[in-house]
């Protein structure tokens, strides 16, 4: 079974207008193996995967199942050859029941009965040894939950082939040991199973053979076992490139922002901010780790203004006067005024940060466009800053003039966090960054973070890479459901510390004195 093929792609050629997504492609999975995908933003990896998977038809090419020609074109085709898809961003009701959405859409000639897909979802369960209650609601579980779920909707259909786009972007440590246990069993079991991620080292702990794709174009597969990251990342870039961050320590840190017991309920009065309370310093780089939906994104659109808080304060000292400010009584324009900015709120990257319709440098010029003092706008300051941020974070662009949305997801983010930089803020506050970039895009961004550092900026990094936030970081603030679960040094804290934190539900006191004090 090692070496017979499940799935092939010959010769596969998509284009999207004059955009070449895939130029004919060469690519195969083999029966109970797990094959990565690696390629920079825009190679093309996540257009591959959607005609496999029956989003897209292919110009040119075929794709061949278990020796013989597939025709997919639509995800009911790739079901019906055994081929299911696990999007990042989960297509569950949350309404509904885990074992309701593994049943919805399938037609049952014996009839719709819940407890017989039930009784067959928890076979799937012990099979593999997911952990989850089949009749608990969407709403009530957690990212890790959610995601188990999809699994089990693609097994419950039959699947022998999972493509999985990146599946460990919300864990912590602990569940994705979890999944890729899962992983392996499922590969045991024969299954064919590719990942499309950009985490190295997850790429080399859990892969058989590793696929690279750069600009379109299938480069090579190779055996994990064989190959490193230096090697992975020349071939994903073309050219060698430095993987370090070189974080320096802190110079003359001084307390620039101080938030003291803020919190803040949703409409129903549950607590999605509670009690938190930590200090950012200029020329230190604070992480924030904690699993999705623990309260990061309230939290930086709090300081920003953007968040209505009950209770607390946000207390900012001016660079110049060191005098405080008080942000809570302070409108987003005002607060931005005083050199707080917001870089990225990964929610929404289009509706509160950028203007879709709008090319790159109008949208650069969105952050000044309010201090014209004339009904005519010059546009050559912003162009050259436009061109700048292109230049120098490798933006894949036809021009500066190109309409925000017809980038990609990952040249979205660049344009934005080179705005935000570019503004020259004193705090500046960045979530999830480099989410859907390649390896040497992520690594661009983490070195202009550690700039604005050594610029004497109190730099705010909410992340999901726990090897990046030790490795970046001067110090973590975890939380967990609106609370902070600990405060631990960077250079010292392991992945299992923080992942544990990231779980608990009460306040340790001791990891919140570690570094406070």
């Amino acid at each position: 079974m090692a070496h017979e093929i499940a799935l092939e792609c010959r010769g596969i050629t998509k284009t999207f207008g004059s955009v070449i997504a895939n130029n004919n492609c060469n690519l195969d999975v083999r029966k109970g193996e797990i094959l990565a995908i690696l390629g920079e933003n825009g190679s093309g990896k996540t257009t591959l995967m959607n005609m496999v998977a029956g989003i897209y038809f292919p110009d040119e090419g075929e794709i061949v199942i278990n020796g013989e020609k597939a025709v997919i074109s639509s995800p009911k085709d790739a079901f019906k050859y055994k081929i299911g898809m696990i999007h990042q961003h989960f297509k569950l009701v949350n309404v509904f029941s885990a074992v309701e959405n593994i049943a919805l859409g399938i037609k049952d000639k014996k009839g719709y009965n819940l407890s017989r897909v039930n009784k067959k979802v928890v076979e799937i369960t012990q099979r593999y040894g997911f952990i989850i209650d089949p009749e608990k609601r969407i709403c009530d579980m957690s990212v890790s939950e959610k995601q188990t779920v999809e699994i089990l909707k693609v097994l419950y259909r039959g699947a022998d082939i999972l493509i999985l786009d990146e599946p460990t972007a919300v864990l912590t440590p602990q569940e994705i040991e979890n999944l890729f246990g899962i992983l392996r069993r499922m590969r045991e079991d024969g299954k064919s199973i590719i990942i499309i991620t950009h985490k190295m080292h997850e790429v080399l702990s859990i892969s058989d053979r590793v696929a690279v794709l750069r600009k379109g174009e299938h480069i090579a597969t190779v055996n994990t076992a064989e190959t490193n990251e230096a090697e992975l990342t020349e071939m994903m870039m073309g050219k060698k490139v430095d993987l370090n961050i070189r974080r320096s320590e802190p110079l003359n840190p001084v307390n620039r922002l101080e938030v003291s017991g803020i919190t803040s309920t949703d409409e129903e009065g549950r607590k999605i901010l509670d009690d938190i309370s930590f200090t950012a310093r200029s020329g230190e780089i604070l992480g924030i780790a904690g699993i999705a939906g623990s309260g990061q994104r309230e939290l930086l659109e709090a300081i920003a203004g953007l968040h209505k808080l009950n209770s607390g304060e946000i207390v900012y000292y001016t660079p110049e006067t060191n005098a405080p400010e008080n942000l809570r009584d302070k409108t987003p324009i005002q607060i931005r005024d005083l050199g707080v900015r917001l870089s990225f709120v990964p929610e929404d990257r289009l509706g509160m940060g950028l203007v879709g319709n709008m090319d790159i440098i109008d949208n650069i010029m969105l952050r000044s466009y309010s201090k014209g003092r004339s009904v005519f706008l010059k546009r050559s300051e912003p162009k050259n800053l436009a061109e700048q941020i292109i230049d120098e974070l490798e933006v894949v662009t036809p021009s500066a003039n190109t309409p925000i949305r017809q980038l990609s997801g990952g040249n979205v983010q660049k344009v934005l966090v080179g705005r935000e930089i570019a503004a020259s803020p004193s705090v500046l506050m960045a979530a999830y960054p480099v989410r859907g970039l390649d390896v040497n895009s992520s690594y661009t961004i983490y070195n202009l973070l550690n700039q604005q550092k050594e610029n004497g900026v109190a730099v705010i990094f909410v992340g999901e890479d726990l090897d990046v936030l030790i490795e970046l970081c001067d110090r973590i603030l975890v939380i967990n459901s609106g609370k902070v679960t600990g405060i631990v040094d960077g250079r010292t804290a392991s992945k299992d510390e923080i992942g544990l934190l990231m779980t608990k539900s009460v306040q340790p006191e001791e990891n919140l004195k570690e570094t406070e004090a």
